[in-house]
């Protein structure tokens, strides 16, 4: 399985890793450094920040006894490389390779076809051609690299033999059955990793005995789901769960995205629009408008997941909106504090011992109004209620 043409790989890097040759069973040489192993993959980090799967399979055994001393590495030292707080935000993701697809097993009997790409398992109950799989491979393809290069540390989700799973299903019906709720088009079931999506979510329809894909039809709905699929359960964790985990999943999906690249220069339009309104073009929307009544700060970051859900409208939006400001008008702009924040998740802090970090000493009145300047400035009128 080809996750990535070994010559894409020759670019320099910036990094605080050991950097150091690496040699593929091809005699093929790049200069890079190892950022981590995940089971029979490589994962090195680029020099624009990227972080690119590579197999074992693929290496020289001088590079593969390199990769299993370094699983010796004591564990807080594993898992420092593994945090990319660091790396400069991302201006343009692009998912240039065509994805290599895989067919594991087809059996028309059972109604299960699974097929496989660098990331990602799909099993589906309906054979499908490697072209169209490879049509929508792309997008999960290139939301999972988006999400790997944002410095955030989005390195979570539960694999099988280092794939995330994926349930395909050709009848909406089926995938209600199965557990996807029926307005949606598609979703993330937390307690199993997966994410389950109907085929018509995907721009796929039936043409004769096969199928054809729209490969430029775009659903924000689908990086949404994938987003939740690889964030650590650390940031669901209460005062992030909700507000920051379901903003990110927002932030990720209001880029602007089209054929495999999202463009995340200047997307603070496009999350206006989304927020505000109904989208660029008319592409959906949290309708908000541009003077929007929130509870208090606190009070809306510490609330139940379930009282969270009870307004999506407004919450969903609202969480885009602040942690798009922690992200960029926040401070110097370079998301200092949320970074503090995520971190100090990731070591196990929780609850307001976390969100002190976010404050940055402040209080929760201050913050409330940084954000309502800040925004205000970009024409959204914030207002919060009184404890």
């Amino acid at each position: 399985m080809r996750t990535l043409s070994f010559s894409l790989l020759f670019l320099s890097l910036a990094h605080a890793a050991e950097v150091r040759s690496w040699t593929d069973i091809q005699n093929r040489k790049i200069e890079a450094a190892l950022l981590r192993v995940e089971d029979k993959t490589v994962i090195l980090k680029l020099k624009d920040g990227r972080e690119v799967p590579y197999p074992l399979s693929k290496l020289s055994l001088a590079d593969c006894k390199y990769v299993e001393q370094s699983r010796a590495l004591p564990s807080a030292e594993k898992a420092e490389q593994g945090l990319n707080f660091g790396l400069p935000w991302p201006e343009r993701i692009k998912f240039g390779e065509d994805p290599e697809v895989d067919t594991v097993e087809e059996d028309p009997e059972k109604k299960r076809f699974i097929y496989e790409s660098a990331n990602y398992r799909y099993v589906c109950d309906v054979r499908l051609s490697k072209s169209v799989v490879k049509g929508f491979a792309v997008l999960f393809e290139a939301t999972h690299l988006y999400c790997r290069s944002l410095p955030l540390a989005i390195n979570g989700g539960k694999t099988v033999d280092d794939k995330h799973q994926i349930l395909l299903f050709e009848e909406f019906d089926d995938y209600v059955k199965a557990g996807g709720p029926p307005g949606s088009a598609g979703v993330f079931i937390g307690g199993r990793g997966v994410v389950m999506v109907p085929l018509t979510s995907l721009g796929v329809r039936p043409v004769g005995s096969g199928y054809m894909l729209d490969r430029d039809k775009s659903s924000k709905t689908l990086p949404h789901e994938l987003v939740h699929q690889l964030t650590p359960e650390a940031y669901f964790g209460k005062g992030a769960m909700g507000w920051f985990t379901e903003g990110l999943a927002e932030y990720v999906a209001v880029t602007p995205y089209r054929s495999g690249a999202f463009s995340v220069r200047g997307n603070q339009k496009d999350i206006f629009d989304y927020a505000t309104g109904f989208g660029s073009k008319d592409m959906g929307g949290r309708g908000l408008g541009t003077k929007i009544g929130l509870p208090a700060l606190k009070t809306f970051m510490f609330q139940d997941y379930s009282q969270f859900l009870a307004q999506p409208q407004l919450n969903y939006g609202c969480g885009l909106l602040i942690t798009t400001y922690f992200f960029h008008l926040d401070g110097e702009g370079d998301g200092k504090r949320i970074k503090a924040f995520l971190k100090a998740l990731h070591d196990g802090v929780v609850g307001e011992k976390a969100l002190d970090l976010l404050l940055g000493g402040r209080g929760f009145d201050q913050l409330e109004e940084d954000i309502m300047k800040a925004w205000g400035r970009k024409g959204v009128d914030f207002t919060f209620a009184k404890e």
